[in-house]
């Protein structure tokens, strides 16, 4: 066979392979039609006035099915072509299609069986089907079979095309196979570029001391009751625990609302949400621009470098105007093109198998930062990069981590998710939190009682959460030391807000006022100018900790910032009474728990529109804005006692707990302390009609 043969049939046979990726691109867009859904809470109506937007979304994830399918089938191909010249045989198109099918389904399994051992709730995240099936392949892996398996299929592709470029050569069809082995040295180099990725080398110890920097690193729905310092029966943190033994921890730390955009605002602009306007996560364009300087903002003028890494569970953090001059994270997900671009679960899935790497966050974001889907080692990695970037610069810099390691469905990475589990579990819940891939079934689990829940395998699966946070932080940790950066960070471990397991009738974040697994976050403090072991147990806010910083810092606070340094306190100086502000976020529906005649509006379905068709951002209807603030329920924590208020349509429902004596919050000692009541529903109600 000569050079010129072997063009000829290698033409012949890329024409089956683009044949049988399109037929798979299409067969597989159609199941996708045929099961249709869809990633975000949107009524069926207003996607059709987005058609033409969903079917251009579709084009453009089939035609990446079609290249990604082309790349599978290609070896198989190949390895036909190859095989003709070893073999001398005559070209057939049947066993070419054939041999670009079997190497098609052959890659993709392998593919799906390393993903279903190392990161499941990939898998479970776009899957139509309960993954109770899954169970008896998922007991066959195993990562020495995985790693066995893989190199069997590599070894034997390599030694079949050396057989073969070495046969070709005897064949004088010496062209033909330094086109080969160029061509898989291309493929060899893209993997490095662009696949994967490397650790950054320490940065050379300096003897020039700089100014402070400051690295924030945040963990969605984390609960303070989970680190060892809260005395938590599994040692899930030791990381976050050595770094508050030569820093200083808060005990009582209280976020204003427990749902992200108004968390993180608060946080970064000391401020209350009514002061910076976004009382939830669902705000129009104009609400975004929120004009009240935040941290960053600040730090910038003061001549530092700042940039903010996320994944899903922090694209607020580049809606809103936040300051970061440099932003590694994705879009806002609640916005209704995002949304459409992810597409429908069947066309997604299998994307999202072989695009968690630097191509799939570059072409296809949407289908790289999955709701649901956490990049905990992917975003450490970024960090410690980004850490190598910044600490390279003369500079100071401000960097802000944001991860969604322990938000639900509490999906997380080998071996975290088996590590406190029970191995014997066969529900429907072993990789992560059930029915929680669809927003209609998350509607309607919002609502459900806690019988309908394995919740011991829910906390397992968020124990392991945790502890991947954990160990990321660890990492991230050990590279600022390696690089010299530690004695010049300050370094700040934080939250969003909690979560709530039932305690008070109900799951979630930010639906119950009345205890504080959702309104209390851990906060953890390590780096100049703090000295180790301090730990704050009296009351503090999230929006206290823009002037902390600053003020560790050597920096002013803004005059808009309403909360207070704690930066006396945590060098030895008394902590003053401050008094903890709390409201519910949106209800998603009737959650469990809701008394008879609580104030109420519609389903979270009813309650948004898109109010600009061009920008695609979800927001609550403008009738409705002031019936979700009205029905919200409130809190006050001061001192000891905790004040609880919930809008009846007769009138305020009111319940006095001390924390000290009852810190779950069961008996209500209104009746018994009616001066303190009244003191602090006053306190109260000055506060909600700022």
């Amino acid at each position: 066979m000569d050079d010129l043969n072997f063009l000829s049939l290698a033409i012949r046979a890329s024409n089956m392979t683009g044949l049988v990726s399109l037929v798979f691109a299409l067969l597989l867009l159609a199941k996708s039609l045929i099961n249709f859904s869809q990633t975000g809470p949107v009524r069926r109506e207003v996607l059709e006035h987005h058609r033409a937007y969903l079917v251009l979304s579709l084009s453009r994830l089939t035609l990446a099915v079609f290249l990604v399918a082309n790349l599978l089938a290609l070896p198989g191909v190949l390895a036909y072509l190859l095989g003709l010249s070893i073999l001398e045989l005559g070209y057939q198109p049947g066993v070419a299609v054939l041999a670009a099918v079997v190497s098609l389904g052959l890659l993709s399994f392998l593919q799906f069986c390393r993903v279903l051992h190392q990161s499941p709730g990939v898998i479970v995240a776009s899957s139509h089907y309960a993954p109770q099936r899954l169970y008896p392949l998922w007991a066959l892996l195993s990562p020495r079979r995985l790693h066995w398996a893989t190199r069997m299929v590599k070894w034997s592709y390599a030694g079949w095309v050396v057989l073969g470029c070495a046969r070709l050569l005897e064949q004088g069809a010496v062209y033909s196979a330094l086109g080969i082995v160029m061509l898989h040295g291309l493929a060899l180099l893209f993997y490095r570029i662009w696949i994967e990725d490397s650790e950054p080398l320490p940065l050379p110890t300096t003897t020039a001391r700089r100014r402070t920097n400051l690295l924030m690193i945040g963990s969605d729905t984390l609960r303070a009751d989970r680190l060892g310092a809260a005395g938590y029966r599994r040692n899930l943190t030791p990381n976050l625990d050595r770094l508050a033994q030569r820093g200083a921890s808060l005990g009582q730390c209280y976020v204003p609302c427990a749902r992200t955009a108004p968390s993180l605002l608060s946080l970064l602009t000391g401020t209350w949400p009514h002061s910076h306007g976004v009382r939830d996560n669902f705000v129009t364009d104009e609400e975004a621009r929120v004009a009240l300087p935040a941290l960053s903002h600040l730090l910038v003028e003061a001549g530092y470098q700042t940039a903010a890494i996320s994944d899903w569970a922090g694209s607020d953090l580049g809606k809103f105007d936040l300051g970061f001059e440099t932003l590694d994270l994705p879009g806002d997900q609640w916005n209704i093109h995002f949304l459409m671009r992810q597409g429908p679960k069947d066309i997604r899935l299998f994307l999202s198998l072989f695009l968690a790497n630097r191509i799939g966050k570059f072409f296809l974001e949407e289908i790289y930062y999955l709701g649901g889907v956490p990049l905990t080692r992917q975003l450490g990695l970024r960090a410690r990069q980004m850490l190598e970037r910044l600490g390279g610069d003369e500079r100071p810099f401000f960097l802000n981590v944001f991860m969604a390691s322990t938000h639900p469905p509490f999906a997380s990475e080998y071996p975290y998710y088996t590590m406190y589990a029970d191995p014997a579990y066969r529900g429907p819940s072993k990789f992560a939190m059930a029915k929680l891939t669809d927003p209609f079934e998350i509607i309607r689990r919002q609502g459900e009682p806690r019988e309908e829940f394995d919740l011991e395998q829910i906390l397992d699966l968020y124990d392991g959460c945790v502890k991947s946070f954990d160990d990321e932080l660890g990492h991230i940790l050990d590279y600022l030391e390696a690089s010299d950066l530690a004695r010049d960070t300050l370094v700040m471990v934080y939250s969003d807000h909690g979560m709530e397991f039932f305690e008070h009738d109900t799951w979630g974040q930010g639906n119950s006022a009345i205890g504080d697994f959702s309104a209390r976050i851990p906060v953890v403090l390590a780096g100049p100018p703090l000295a180790g072991g301090c730990r704050l147990d009296g009351v503090t806010r999230s929006i206290d900790l823009a002037p902390t910083l600053l003020d560790l810092l050597g920096l002013p606070p803004a005059p808009t910032m309403e909360g207070v340094s704690l930066a006396s306190a945590m060098q030895g100086s008394a902590l003053a009474d401050l008094p903890a502000f709390y409201e519910t976020g949106i209800w998603l529906t009737t959650v469990p728990g809701t008394p008879p005649g609580h104030l109420s509006y519609p389903g979270i379905l009813e309650l948004l529109e898109v109010p600009d068709l061009a920008s695609g951002t979800l927001a609550i209807k403008p009738e409705y804005q002031g019936r979700v603030v009205a029905a919200k329920d409130r809190m006050i924590r001061l001192g000891r006692w905790k004040l609880v208020y919930q809008p009846l349509v007769d009138g305020p429902l009111l319940r006095l707990f001390d924390l000290e004596a009852d810190p779950g919050c069961r008996q209500d000692q209104s009746g018994a302390y009616p001066e303190v009541t009244t003191r602090l529903w006053g306190l109260l109600q000055a506060w909600m009609g700022r």
